[in-house]
């Protein structure tokens, strides 16, 4: 992906008058998440703190100024650098031990989920502020920026400062209660996992057209220049191309699949006239552009993505079924975040969404897909587990009442897969009774029938 791409993905919606807000805000949130940007955030607040401190300082009355010595602020100034030095250590000892225990002891993409927890990188980003503010501090001491006789400001806004620190270590000593925990990890992965799921329902396909038929043959087809997981699309970008050139697009490959090298990934279709360029369509540019409006990474990520929330969560449950672990009562657990978001499900082919991007095609969430990701893997991993089995036969016949009539058809699917499997997999007659009680009379049928035959 070139330069010259990535500048035509930023040109193109100001071009077009493509209301961009979306595209810089989902730009703007995974930047939000990175450890870096909160630190060097505080950092700066630490110099505009003390900007202001020598400008303020200037307008309080020789009166007031001098009722604090410059030694009084510099005693709080040496606490606070020799304290926040120590306390940022500890805590990052802290971060680093937990992302470890909970990538061993869950699977290793609830430490991706972990990492960007908003209370740890406030409470470091606080704390290496703070350490930013005393040293810049005592730098400006000792060039005289702020005189023995006139402190007063400095040590009012490094108590304030201090009170910043008090209030962080005490949210921070509460949240180590729970950091790191099962309960908190499962609890972050579902609540990942319902925005995606909020913000994919408030706009279906990605705000895009349903691609429900095929595509069509006429279509001229853009490949993939490097292999990975499609981690994020910019459908308004692809839209404000597409209307550039007189094209709509189909995507070939949905948030979360992996693509290979030089596998499909676009398909363009003419539609009617461009907007503009009207001599004819610069093909090159047009694949630069869409390129750049779909992130390629070697991992998959939450943005944009509830499959994968659905698979960690699975992942959690299938882990706590291990010999080693063997807590059933977590993938219990489990089982029943994962039916708590998929009752708020819609089918995205019958919505249309606030601002239709007319000029691209996207594939509609699979019912079947979500019912494999979420408990596939749970329901092989704890076929001789009664508990789990019969909360599954429950959680499936729940879901039967589901108002979207392919989710509901999908569960009953589900539900005969995993009863054949666990009867199959089940040898103790009264083990096998429980589960049959718990499966729905149509399913025990059907799957009696089919063990029956042989």
């Amino acid at each position: 992906m070139g330069w010259s791409g990535k500048l035509w993905c930023y040109v193109s919606v100001m071009d077009f008058n493509l209301p961009d807000i979306r595209t810089m805000l989902r730009k703007a949130r995974v930047y939000a998440r990175k450890l870096w940007v909160r630190v060097v955030i505080m950092g700066l607040m630490a110099f505009v703190a003390l900007g202001l401190a020598v400008l303020l300082e200037r307008l309080v009355p020789d009166e007031l100024a001098r009722t604090l010595n410059g030694q009084s602020a510099d005693r709080l100034l040496q606490i606070i650098a020799n304290a926040m030095l120590a306390v940022t250590t500890f805590s990052l000892t802290v971060m680093v031990s937990v992302y470890r225990a909970s990538s061993s002891q869950w699977t290793p993409r609830v430490h991706r989920l972990i990492i960007q927890d908003h209370t740890t990188q406030n409470t470091l980003a606080v704390f290496i502020g703070a350490y930013v503010y005393a040293l810049l501090a005592i730098i400006l001491r000792e060039l005289g920026v702020f005189i023995d006789k006139r402190a007063f400001v400095l040590f009012v806004m490094t108590v304030a400062v201090l009170a910043v620190i008090v209030i962080y270590l005490i949210r921070w000593v509460l949240h180590l209660q729970t950091f790191g925990s099962l309960i908190d990890a499962t609890r972050q992965i579902e609540e990942v996992t319902r925005q995606c799921f909020k913000e994919r329902l408030k706009n279906p396909c990605m705000g895009a057209n349903p691609l429900t038929g095929k595509v069509p043959e006429n279509a001229r087809i853009i490949t993939a220049n490097e292999s990975g997981y499609v981690q994020v699309l910019h459908p308004e970008v692809m839209q404000a191309a597409a209307a550039a050139h007189g094209k709509e697009l189909y995507l070939l490959a949905n948030i979360g699949s992996f693509i290979f090298l030089n596998a499909p990934l676009l398909a363009v279709v003419d539609r009617g006239a461009p907007e503009k360029d009207a001599e004819g369509t610069d093909y090159e540019s047009l694949e630069d552009a869409l390129r750049a409006s779909i992130v390629l990474g070697d991992v998959r990520t939450f943005d944009q993505d509830p499959r994968f929330g659905l698979i960690t969560m699975g992942e959690v449950a299938s882990k706590a079924l291990s010999p080693g672990i063997n807590d059933s009562g977590t993938a219990i657990d489990v089982i029943h975040r994962i039916a708590r978001i998929l009752s708020n499900y819609e089918d995205e082919t019958t919505k249309t969404p606030e601002d239709l991007l007319d000029r691209l095609y996207v594939a509609p969430l699979d019912p079947a897909d979500l019912l494999e990701d979420a408990f596939g893997s749970l329901s092989r991993d704890g076929v001789e587990v009664v508990e789990v089995q019969q909360r599954l036969q429950v959680t499936f016949s729940g879901l039967r009442w589901h108002p979207d009539k392919e989710l509901s058809a999908c569960a009953r699917e589900a539900a005969e897969v995993a009863l054949e499997r666990a009867l199959r997999a089940c040898d103790f007659a009264a083990d096998r009774e429980r589960i049959m009680t718990s499966a729905e009379d149509d399913v025990l049928r059907a799957v009696k029938e089919r063990l029956d035959a042989g």
